[in-house]
Order: C-alpha cells, then sequence, then structure tokens
C-alpha cells in the first residue's frame, strides 16, 4: 500500500501544478478533475487517487508535463459533494473521475457533456447514470462494485463463520439506489439461510450507534455492513460498536477488516482505480463514454482478522481459511 508521503510525491504538489508548466507545455496539457466522497486526511482515499495517477502513469499521462489534476475531497457530506461537483464542472475538464454513487449522482446532475468515469458504482443502470450497461449512452461510464447478488454471499459467509447467529442488522445508505437494492437482495436471500434481518440505516453516526445498539440487545445477532460511502466515513464507530456488542460483521472491503474489523469479501477497489485509468486514457484520446461499456470487477478477495475472531470467541472454519486472499492476525 503507498504511503502518504509517496502519494504526494507523485502528486507534484496540486496547487502548483497550473503553474509549474511553460506556455508552450500548458497548450498541451490535458485536465482530469477527480472528485473523492473521503475529507483531505483519510488514507483510504489517498490510496485510491494514487491507484488512478499509477494507471495514467503507465498509460504516459505525467502530472506537470502532460497532464493536470483537478482533485476535491468532499467528504461524505451530500451539500459538500454537490458543492465540488458544481466547482469541477464549471472548470470544464477534459473528464472528471467520480467516487461511487455518492459523487456520480451530483457530477451528472452538474454536467451532461463533460465525460465522466465513475468507479465503485454497484448499479449503474438503476441509479440512471447510463441507458445499460453495453451501451452506456450518455457522457457516463465505468466500474460496477458488484451485483446486488454478493448480499446473499455477505449472508452465507456470516453462517459459516459465525453458524449461532439466526438474525443480522444490515447496514444501508437509503438515500442512494444501491443502499436500497443492496437491502433487497439481502432480505430475499435470508430466509433460505434461516435469517431474518432488519434494516439499519447509516444517515449519521448517532443514528448508527442507536440502530446497532438497539438490535444487539436481541440474542445471536450478526451484523452485515453494505457498502456506501457514509458507511466509510463512519467505519471506525461501526468496527468499535460491533467489537462492544459481540456482533460477528461481514464487511463489504478489506480496509474495515485492516482497521479490525471481522471478515470482507468483496472486489478489489485499488484494482478498479487503476482500470479506471485506462477509461481516462482512451477518453482523453478521442473516445466517448456513450461507447464505453460499463465494466464488471475482475477481482474479489476475501479478508480476514483472526485476531477480531478470537476476541469474537469464533473458531475461524477451515473452508473460511482456505479461500481467505489475506489473514490478519
Amino acid at each position: 500500500m503507498m504511503r502518504r508521503r509517496d502519494f504526494i510525491t507523485l502528486l507534484g504538489g496540486a496547487a502548483a501544478w497550473p503553474f509549474a508548466a511553460r506556455g508552450q507545455q500548458i497548450k498541451r496539457m490535458r485536465s482530469v478533475g477527480v472528485l473523492m466522497t473521503f475529507g483531505a486526511d483519510e488514507a483510504i482515499g489517498h490510496t485510491r487517487v494514487a491507484a488512478l495517477l499509477q494507471g495514467l502513469q503507465q498509460a504516459g499521462w505525467e502530472v506537470g508535463r502532460n497532464l493536470r489534476i483537478e482533485l476535491r475531497w468532499s467528504g461524505a457530506n451530500p451539500g459538500d459533494v454537490r458543492k465540488h461537483a458544481g466547482e469541477l464542472a464549471a472548470l470544464a475538464p477534459d473528464v472528471i473521475v467520480g467516487n461511487g454513487s455518492a459523487a456520480t449522482g451530483p457530477l451528472l446532475e452538474a454536467t451532461r457533456s463533460i465525460p465522466i468515469v465513475f468507479v465503485i458504482v454497484p448499479d449503474p443502470v438503476g441509479a440512471g447514470y447510463v441507458d445499460s450497461l453495453a451501451r452506456p449512452g450518455g457522457n457516463a461510464t465505468g466500474f460496477t462494485t458488484f451485483e446486488y447478488g454478493i448480499g446473499g454471499k455477505w449472508l452465507e459467509l456470516l453462517k459459516e463463520i459465525a453458524p449461532g447467529v439466526t438474525q443480522a442488522a444490515v447496514l444501508r445508505d437509503p438515500a442512494i439506489s444501491a443502499g436500497l437494492g443492496q437491502w433487497g437482495a439481502i432480505q430475499s436471500a435470508a430466509p433460505s439461510l434461516g435469517l431474518a434481518v432488519s434494516p439499519v440505516n447509516v444517515r449519521d453516526a448517532n443514528e448508527i450507534e442507536r440502530g446497532i445498539t438497539a438490535f444487539a440487545r436481541k440474542p445471536n445477532g450478526g451484523l452485515i455492513v453494505s457498502g456506501s460511502s457514509l458507511v466509510v466515513t463512519h467505519r471506525n464507530l461501526v468496527i468499535a460498536l460491533a467489537a462492544r456488542h459481540k456482533l460477528p460483521a461481514i464487511y463489504f472491503e478489506r480496509n474495515f477488516v485492516a482497521a479490525g474489523g471481522l471478515v470482507s469479501y468483496g472486489p478489489d477497489f485499488l484494482d478498479q482505480f487503476r482500470r479506471a485509468a485506462g477509461y481516462v486514457d482512451r477518453v482523453l484520446k478521442g473516445e466517448k463514454p456513450a461507447d464505453l461499456p460499463v465494466q464488471a470487477p475482475t477481482k474479489y478477495e476475501t479478508i480476514l482478522n483472526l485476531k477480531t475472531a478470537k476476541a469474537l470467541g469464533l473458531d475461524v472454519p477451515p473452508t473460511v481459511l482456505a479461500r481467505a486472499d489475506e489473514v490478519i492476525e
């Protein structure tokens, strides 16, 4: 994983980019906007942007020589996201990269002409971002996170690692289509696994704490954490609550487990940002998002934290250990 110091070196000093080149170079320089739904101090966001920049470098784009990056950190506040989406659209870059549904929706509200490459969007068709996966049709294309059916796999993994669980709270963001879609898929799969499920909304920290605390009063409970930028923002709170209430929890990405969560199953998001660089490169060379098909993940990973499993009193089945891509001890 790239350290923050290396990331800053790779950027080369964002504030200086527009002024670093001679007039002749500026004429040849292309501009890429990036809207991240993380705070500027969050390491997850920095590693994802670094993966994008590495991919662009491999394609021949060098910041300060032939490329300028307009980077905005919005956190998970919807008002800030809309504000920065409007700022980026007003700058009229050659293409904008959006992190997740929380960034992509506001970007499309801000512009229907500037090309947009989205990353980590569960259902771009259902959200209205594209006409179809094969032929997006508008000014946006990109990379999906997973099909909603992955919710069933999260439930299966929960039952496999904690067979005594009979009910699960599902953290979801009800304000985005992905939150509702993931919840619907989990709800449909639960009866076949003998699980009762109930939603916990993640609009703010207080709501998360109230919801998980209330659910934890029930016996034999577990936790499913579905994907959204808001739950990433509150990941430390979610992990702490799961530990406090002894709830086996399944997460949708690695960073939760690295921070002390139990287990995750989902796509390799850094790989998606590297692949997004390929689409940015193609757009900069003249291709249109309307003609670039939306792509699904190619790499999924299971990450397990044995220290957390021990703290929860869980004996991890050999089948789970055998297929884990990474075991944190």
